[in-house]
């Protein structure tokens, strides 16, 4: 289903001869991964842009069954001929903070930390945890492909391309997007998504899971909370146009 610009929704421009795709939040669910991927590359396929560009917007890891296969699909099997653009969620901000910091262990494990120790062979209680925080985060860090972690270290905040601004969870509203805050961007909800501010470009992001993509003038929602819902969302923009692929 194609949108089209009206009064009530984003009026923002695509780069000229540039297709862009944002893909929200997936938690590793690299089933669901798989098959969007799968639509995006059936639709680049066939599109009249010389370029392409897909845009992750963080939260790769946690809650899902399989964040090491969702990390390893990003960096060894990048679809081929597009552009791949991967932003840094407040999950893979916890689990770096984790490796480095054994004491945030209790607050990684109740955001899903736990899925994300068992796809890479660690199985932990909240007793275990508890007493050996440190030892955990060491096997963790032994265990972690190099590829990953090199991936995970080097995410981006946010990424602009023509009248879009992609980033995780959002912005803080009359803030210049140089002065914001890391923590806002993984972590903010409102004030940004009640917010009827201008930002001067359309915000795409995730974070907050709805029901459906959450269309505002000022923003648009991908996260459809895949883990949940079985549903992972792809935002495709092209001139003034956009439309959803689903996976």
């Amino acid at each position: 289903m194609t949108l089209w610009p009206d009064a009530d929704t984003p009026r923002a421009r695509a780069p000229e001869d540039t297709r862009l795709y944002a893909v929200g939040d997936v938690h590793g669910c690299t089933d669901l991964l798989d098959r969007l991927r799968e639509e995006i590359r059936r639709d680049a396929a066939s599109a009249p842009e010389s370029r392409k560009i897909v845009v992750y917007l963080g939260d790769y890891v946690d809650r899902g069954a399989d964040s090491a296969g969702v990390l390893t699909a990003l960096t060894e099997r990048p679809l081929d001929g597009i552009e791949q653009i991967c932003l840094k969620g407040n999950h893979e901000d916890l689990l770096l903070k984790f490796l480095d910091d054994p004491g945030v262990c209790a607050l990684w494990l109740a955001n899903g930390g736990r899925a994300t120790l068992r796809s890479y062979g660690l199985e932990v209680d909240d007793a275990g945890a508890a007493a050996s925080a440190a030892a955990l985060s060491a096997e963790l860090r032994a265990r972690l492909p190099d590829a990953h972690l090199r991936f995970l270290q080097a995410l981006p905040m946010t990424y602009r391309a023509g009248g879009y601004l992609f980033v995780h969870a959002g912005i803080r509203p009359g803030i210049e997007l140089s002065q914001q805050a890391e923590d806002d961007l993984m972590w903010i909800r409102d004030p940004f998504l009640t917010s009827p501010y201008d930002h001067g470009y359309v915000v795409v992001h995730g974070h907050s899971p709805v029901d459906a993509p959450e269309v505002r003038f000022n923003r648009i929602n991908i996260d459809t909370g895949a883990v949940w819902s079985g549903c992972l969302t792809a935002l495709v923009m092209h001139g003034d146009r956009w439309s959803f692929l689903h996976g």
